[in-house]
């Protein structure tokens, strides 16, 4: 199997272990590699560390949210030059998590000033630097995930990530609580050539979730899905357990468990791989 979505320590909130520790736990249950993320931190020189000596693939990124100033294309470039793979837009700091008084970097540090970023058509103001983004992602043949902004910026955002030449879009857990879209919804933008991620963190924070995770693999679609774990907080399993928990409950639910394992392994392997 190979987590495309995984979280480790250090970060600015407790993580169930480091990046060494979670390479650990992934190498000890047979899995491939992962993508580590952070909201607030660039990963591409820690996954490299981490990954010497594991026998596994550990892939990093960059997250354009406030330590970068939102949407910067500097930043950008300089992560892909080092290798990143993923390119998240804003999560933590995007206008939608303010809206669901959801955690950000201000909420723990009040005395920094509240800034949230968006993207067209939210905020014309940026357009060109979103443009700038996508076509240094085009060029360096890397994942752009949509993060947590709103249904009608990502819709925007792959039209122009199409048109740019991006070949691998990830609409970031687009049923969870941010940016909470309908399986219909995200059948629309799955058709445009990305791909849909379901998580283990939707299953393990949302009780009775199970049903509702499976009805949406099944309108998706499951070479569209992606499944990954978004773990790492301390409260909830290893990451590689909170994988298998989530493939196992929707296997219960009736979905094929051959066709959840793809989506667990090969479909986030081949869409993260130069």
């Amino acid at each position: 199997m190979f987590d495309l979505h995984v979280h480790a320590a250090p970060d600015v909130r407790p993580r169930l272990g480091d990046d060494r520790q979670v390479l650990t736990w992934y190498a000890e249950a047979g899995f491939t590699g992962c993508v580590l993320k952070a909201h607030y931190d660039a990963t591409v020189g820690r996954a490299a560390a981490a990954a010497a000596g594991a026998g596994l693939r550990a892939y990093g990124g960059q997250v354009l949210n406030r330590h970068v100033g939102g949407i910067n294309p500097a930043a950008v470039a300089a992560a892909l030059m080092m290798g990143a793979r993923v390119i998240w837009m804003p999560t933590e700091d995007a206008h939608t998590q303010r809206a669901a008084g959801l955690p950000r970097l201000c909420g723990q540090r009040p005395d920094l000033p509240d800034v949230t970023y968006a993207v067209p058509p939210v905020d014309w103001s940026v357009e060109q630097r979103v443009r700038d983004v996508l076509a240094l992602v085009a060029e360096f043949d890397a994942v752009l995930a949509t993060g947590h902004l709103s249904g009608p910026e990502v819709a925007w955002l792959l039209t122009a990530a199409r048109e740019a030449g991006v070949r691998r879009v990830l609409l970031t857990h687009p049923g969870y609580l941010v940016p909470g879209l309908s399986a219909a919804e995200t059948r629309q933008l799955t058709d445009l050539g990305a791909y849909a991620e379901v998580t283990a963190v939707q299953l393990l924070d949302e009780p009775g979730a199970a049903a509702a995770l499976a009805a949406f693999v099944r309108e998706v679609g499951y070479e569209r899905i992606v499944l990954s774990s978004d773990t790492g907080q301390p409260h909830n399993p290893t990451p590689p357990e909170a994988l298998h928990r989530l493939v196992d409950a929707l296997a219960a639910e009736g979905l094929d468990r051959k066709a959840l394992l793809a989506c667990a392994s090969e479909i986030p392997e081949r869409l993260v791989t130069p």
